[in-house]
Formats: C-alpha cells, structure tokens, sequence
C-alpha cells in the first residue's frame, strides 16, 4: 500500500513540475549534456526606439556582468567558439511576433506578455543555432515611454525606455533562472554557499535548486533551514519537500517543532510531501502534535499534510476536528476556516479510501 502510495505522490510530483523542469525532460540526452556543460556565453543583444537601432552598450554590459558572475565566460564575437548564444531584444514599442502557445513559459508572471505593447526585452538562448521554449521577459511600470519621458523632463523617448529597461535587467535575476534551466546546480551552490550573496537571492537560488530537484543541494538546504533569515529558512524547507529524499525528515520534523509559526508552516507542507513519496509513517506523530496549535493557518497544512501519508492514528483527531468546524461549512471558502474545513474534508477521504482498500 505504501509502495502504492508512492508511486501516486511520484505522479503528481511529475503532473505539478515546474515548467523548467517540464522543458527540461523533453530536451534528449546530448542537449542535457550540452546545457550542463555550458561555459562560453556568446551575446546577442538588440535595441531598438522610434528612431531605429540604438547603442546596446549599456545592456550589454549588464547582460555580461551579470552571467560572468556566475562564472560564465562571455563572448562578444561569434567567430570564436561559444556553446550557447544568450539573445536579448530590447524595445521602446515591443514587437508583436503572433500568438503564443498556452502552458510553460507563456503562463509565468515572467513570461513574454502577448498584450504588451510597451517597453520591454525579450531574453531566450539558442543551442546549437536551434531557438529554445526558454522565454523571459522585463518590463517597464509604464506603458507610454512618451508620455513617462515627459513626466521625467527627459528629451529623449526612446533612451528614457533602454535606460528603464536596463535597470530592469539589473534586477532581474535571470543568470539565476537560466542556469537552473541549463541544469547546472554547482553554479547555484556556489551561489548559495558564497557569502556576499544577499539573502533574496539566495532564497531565489534555494527554490530554483528544489525545482531541479537537486539531489547534491540536499546537505546545503538541510544547513539552511537554521540560517536567520526567515526567507532563507522557509525557502530551504520547501525545497526539500519538492526535492523529497527520506533523509531530510529529521531535520524537518526539528523544524516543525522548534521553528517560528512560519517555518512550521514550511515544515509541516515539505514533511507531507516527503513522508507520502516515501511512505514514512514516522512523520505522523509529530504532524499529530503540531495540529494541537490554536494557530490556523499551521493547523491547516499539517491537516494536508496527514492527508498526504494517510494513516489510522490520524482518523479520530481529524473527525474531532471537523466536528468543531460544522459551524463553518458554508462560510467563505476562502476564508481561512473555510480552507481549514477543506483540508479537513479531504483528509478524511483518504483516510476513508485507505481503509477502503484495506
């Protein structure tokens, strides 16, 4: 049963994958291998204004700053030899280049915006000479670059916009994302493990290595989740959850115990996941305890979480559970006793199920 148990926590891991992850698999080996093996970074940078082409000096120092701080080295001719070619354009007015397709990139907060019509820049990479679903795009807060010029007291539109947008790329943490597509998670532990590296990013890299499902992180987040930043500490959690190897469990059962209402939270939503994926019945006693919390917000996802794992132990203490919430049952379901009556609701239906079938 728990084999089988497994197997549908396996399953749905795959149908919840991050789009990167997605992409990855339908890259064939030799890609994967070619991804992770990136080191030469050949540029291709484009500006363009009501005025026609612009200078792409200032994007491209940028653009090259940024990815050879993760240790890429960048190439700006494409005569010499590069394994990738790393493309940005730039745009007062965004291009409108058609339809997308729905799913991956396309529904990402990120992603290139069909209904944009402002200034923007599009970044995406090419292998092999051969254009990737790898799409990310920056924005600017303003949609007229016109009219935003204006309101600067600043003479040129066009410039206004490219400046805008390279302070965007400066923010943006693309090197991040594109190296977890490329697979390259010693990059990102490097990052992770570097202390100059503020806490943001580091709580960027964190859920950006429990999307590759980076079996080498494991001791590195197992060390982060007492770092002191909450985000850090959170971040760490969760990605062991989606990472899910049996040996985290301690730590995040430590967690769930003596953490802050928040880290407990964290804890309670990885330990459902790790436990269900590899039937480990020891989380249920300290998901047990962790549900006796006046806290709702905590009591709700530990009642997920024993929904994950369904076992015997937990049947009375979520009925008892339910029975105080019938007052709640048609309230607000986004209220958080209505999500509380949810997780109730559905933890008790695999409990149900998993006696069924026993």
């Amino acid at each position: 049963m728990r084999a089988i148990l497994g197997f549908i926590l396996i399953a749905l891991s795959v149908a919840t994958a991050p789009d990167g992850w997605a992409r990855r698999e339908s890259l064939n080996t030799d890609q994967k291998d070619r991804l992770r093996s990136v080191e030469r970074i050949l540029l291709d940078i484009l500006a363009i204004t009501d005025r026609g082409p612009a200078d792409t000096t200032p994007l491209r120092d940028v653009v090259g700053t940024r990815l050879s701080a993760l240790g890429y080295a960048i190439v700006t001719d494409p005569t010499q030899p590069h394994d990738v070619v790393f493309k940005v354009k730039c745009e007062q007015r965004k291009t409108w280049e058609g339809t997308m397709a729905s799913g991956g990139d396309a529904d990402l907060p990120d992603s290139p915006l069909r209904t944009w019509k402002g200034p923007a820049c599009q970044l995406t990479y090419l292998l092999n000479g051969t254009g990737t679903q790898w799409k990310k795009e920056v924005r600017t807060d303003f949609a007229d670059a016109i009219k935003a010029a204006a309101d600067a007291k600043a003479s040129d539109a066009g410039a206004f916009a490219l400046l805008t947008l390279r302070t965007r790329l400066e923010e943006y943490d693309f090197p991040v994302l594109v190296t977890a597509d490329w697979g390259q998670e010693d990059r990102l532990i490097r990052l992770l493990q570097d202390s100059r590296t503020p806490a943001a990013r580091k709580a960027r890299v964190i859920q950006s290595l429990g999307d590759m499902f980076s079996a080498k992180a494991v001791p590195y987040l197992q060390s982060a989740l007492n770092d002191p930043d909450m985000e850090i500490s959170k971040a760490a959690a969760l990605a062991l959850g989606n990472i899910g190897h049996q040996d985290s469990i301690a730590s995040l059962v430590e967690m769930l115990r003596t953490g802050k209402p928040e880290q407990k939270v964290a804890a309670a939503k990885a330990l459902g996941k790790v436990g269900a994926l590899h039937g480990d019945a020891s989380i249920i006693p300290p998901l047990l305890d962790a549900l006796k919390t006046d806290d709702l917000v905590l009591k709700t996802e530990v009642v997920w979480a024993l929904g994950q794992l369904p076992d015997r132990r937990a049947y009375e203490p979520l009925a008892e559970l339910q029975r105080s919430l019938r007052n709640v049952r048609t309230s607000d379901r986004t209220s958080q006793d209505g999500k509380l009556w949810d997780a109730v609701l559905y933890g008790l239906k695999q409990l149900d199920g998993f006696d069924q079938i026993n």
